[in-house]
């Protein structure tokens, strides 16, 4: 069966060709980062992945470090430089995401991992799109991204979740090319929307 099977195995052969042609990209963009925004160059986040087990996501850095006079991060929008915007916008901050494919943490096509505090505000249906490898992007991502409501976001990881085969997986994966190639739509924030899941939920949960 290709989803428990044959996908891992093309997940494995895609990342490590993507890992070893990019590896100039990789070495260029690392110089660049530990100039422009400091170190460390990777981000890294605990993720929940498939069947909820949390796996540590990689990324490369997009903001600098700066803090106010008592230590504290400015906020996220002073942080970012003109330099992390590109590399969102072209989703090159989203590149180191090859080595958790590879590992097995993901997969080239599933729903994007979410952060871990959203974990006890699923629904037992929502929670459902753990069965499958989150990941790099997905049918939710090309069908909307950011502009999508929580509720349509989860329809769509659920009807991948239900429906997973090898042409769908080419299908999303040829739109995500199409849209990154475009600009008119990237991976980096992804798993980011205008309100926090939880906040979300918590809100729904109040005026119920």
């Amino acid at each position: 069966m290709y989803k428990n099977g044959a996908k891992r195995m093309l997940d494995m052969a895609l990342s490590l060709c993507g890992i070893i042609v990019l590896s100039p990209v990789y070495l260029v963009l690392w110089v660049l980062i530990r100039c422009k925004l400091g170190k460390p160059v990777l981000f890294t986040q605990e993720r929940p992945g498939k069947k909820e087990k949390i796996f540590k996501l990689y990324k490369f850095r997009s903001m600098t470090d700066e803090r106010d006079e008592n230590g504290q991060l400015l906020p996220d929008e002073v942080r970012l430089t003109r330099f992390g915007k590109l590399l969102r916008s072209t989703s090159l901050d989203e590149l180191p995401e090859l080595f958790n494919i590879l590992k097995g943490d993901m997969s080239l096509i599933g729903p994007r991992p979410l952060l871990v505090k959203y974990l006890p505000y699923y629904t037992e249906e929502e929670r459902h799109r753990h069965d499958v490898r989150p990941g790099l992007t997905g049918l939710a991502q090309v069908n909307g991204r950011n502009a999508l409501g929580w509720e349509d976001r989860f329809a769509y990881d659920l009807e991948y979740v239900e429906k997973c085969s090898l042409l769908m997986d080419l299908k999303v994966l040829g739109m995500t090319v199409g849209k990154v190639l475009k600009r008119t739509g990237t991976l980096s924030g992804a798993d980011q929307t205008v309100a926090d899941f939880d906040v979300y939920r918590k809100a729904g949960k109040e005026k119920g």
